[in-house]
């Protein structure tokens, strides 16, 4: 459609997730109207982004050889809690709620892409299973196909080992009406239902 750099511009953005040719389109021509030096901070950061490391005990974003959550003193050595991606845990910090360790699989099981038990950080959290003080383990995979298969997988793996084994509830969000529920949500609303005073 444009010629040149600003196309190869547009086309790059539209690569990202969640990124399609119109906002692309619209990106990149915020980004020629912008200040120079906006723009070269944004030249920085992206020149620098794959210099971030992964925490070496859960695989959390980090700047050193742990993330801020490892290191912090404060938090409750007896829970653990899977998650697939790093993303997962700012999800779940937001909420305030949760004041336990974090490990990261790097993904789910998924045999249709190729990723397989030995493709995730499972050893790593076998290690740390038989190492730390975890009496709780959260397993927090997402509530898709692949979430679930993981799940079940980690569930069978830590059979036996004496830990408590829980997952996050899932059900019908908050301001949505039952008819556009689908059956697995609805499903699970039910299953985990719970008992009010009256």
């Amino acid at each position: 459609m444009y010629e040149g750099v600003l196309q190869d511009l547009i086309d790059e953005l539209g690569r990202l997730p969640g990124v399609g040719p119109k906002s692309a389109g619209r990106i990149a021509f915020h980004l020629l109207q912008a200040e120079p030096a906006d723009v070269q901070r944004l030249i920085d950061v992206l020149g620098t982004v794959k210099e971030v490391r992964f925490c070496e005990r859960c695989f959390n974003i980090a700047e050193g050889p742990l993330c801020r959550i490892c290191i912090d003193p404060r938090r409750d050595d007896t829970l653990l809690c899977v998650v697939e991606e790093p993303k997962d845990i700012v999800a779940i910090e937001r909420t305030g709620e949760f004041k336990g360790r974090y490990h990261v699989l790097g993904g789910a099981i998924n045999p249709i892409d190729g990723i397989g038990p030995n493709d995730l950080h499972l050893t790593e959290l076998m290690r740390r299973l038989g190492s730390e003080p975890v009496a709780e383990l959260i397993i927090a995979t997402n509530p898709t196909i692949t979430g679930e298969a993981t799940a079940t997988y980690l569930m069978r793996q830590v059979q036996g080992m004496g830990l408590t084994v829980s997952r996050p509830a899932s059900g019908l969000p908050v301001g949505s009406d039952l008819e556009f529920a689908d059956e697995v949500t609805l499903g699970r609303a039910f299953e985990g239902r719970r008992a009010i005073q009256v």
